[in-house]
Parts: structure tokens; sequence; C-alpha cells
């Protein structure tokens, strides 16, 4: 079970979890100890955020050495606003259904170039599913507001 926090009800982070397009920041350990982040393309399902990737990624073999991570899923533009947390990863294999559905997500349709380069038949792709063990939220708008004469000046 997840643990909610911060400015937002459980409600309103699975608003913005499926709202928001933009990219999750995965932090996670590498076979050394040493730390490692990676940015996928992200989408909430049932509770638990997936992502997709080459079955040869790094961040597959990391994460099969050590499934706990720690994540961000937050704006780049004023108001921030957004998530962190922690939780545990699962990989899944045959990844190209999740891929599908962010690439129309992220892209808006399957038809371009770097579509077709990521769901072309010779690519194995698996599903990263993580379950949120907490979530923690925060907005700005209050402080920050509309204005965005901030970062122009």
């Amino acid at each position: 079970m997840t643990d909610f926090r911060g400015a937002w009800t459980e409600a309103d982070v699975e608003t913005f979890l499926r709202e928001t397009t933009v990219p999750i920041r995965l932090g996670t350990r590498r076979p050394d100890g040493s730390l490692w982040l990676v940015t996928l393309w992200v989408r909430y399902r049932d509770g638990a955020l997936e992502c997709a990737t080459q079955a040869n990624a790094d961040v597959v073999r990391f994460l099969r050495n050590d499934p706990e991570i720690g994540f961000d899923v937050s704006t780049n533009d004023i108001p921030y606003r957004g998530i962190r947390g922690t939780g545990t990863a699962e990989i899944e294999s045959d990844g190209k259904p999740v891929l599908r559905d962010l690439v129309e997500r992220y892209l808006g349709g399957t038809d371009s170039s770097l579509a077709e380069w990521l769901l072309a038949e010779d690519r194995e792709e698996v599903t990263i599913r993580i379950e949120p063990r907490e979530i923690y939220s925060w907005d700005y708008s209050d402080r920050m507001g509309d204005d965005t004469d901030a970062t122009t000046e």
C-alpha cells in the first residue's frame, strides 16, 4: 500500500500522473553501490508507474540486482509541482504494449520515424513496473501562481 503525503490527495496524485506528460526520473544503484539516474517515459496504471526500455539497457541490469528505487515526476515550468517517492521495481517481459502506449502518449501517435524506430520488431523491450511505497507531492502554484515573468527577467 502506498503512503501518500504532501500537498495532494491520492486522487490529486493520480490525476497529475494521468494528465502530465513529463518523464520520470529513476534513481537506482549500480552493482558497485554507486548511484545511477535515468529518465524514462511513464504511465500510471492501477496504482503503479510503468516504463518501457530495451531489455539490454543498463538500468534493467541494475534493477534486477537491486529493485529498490527513488523517483521524481515533476514539471519543468513554473509553477513547479510534482511527486517524488520510493518503491520497488519489477522487470516484466514483452514491453511492446507499454511502449506503444507511451509512444502514443508522448509523441501523439505512431506516425513518425522515432515511433517507427522505437516500435521496430527487432527491438526487445521490457516493462519496468514500479510499485510506489511512498509518494510525496508538492505544488508551488500558490507561491508562484501563473506569473512567468520571473523566468524572463
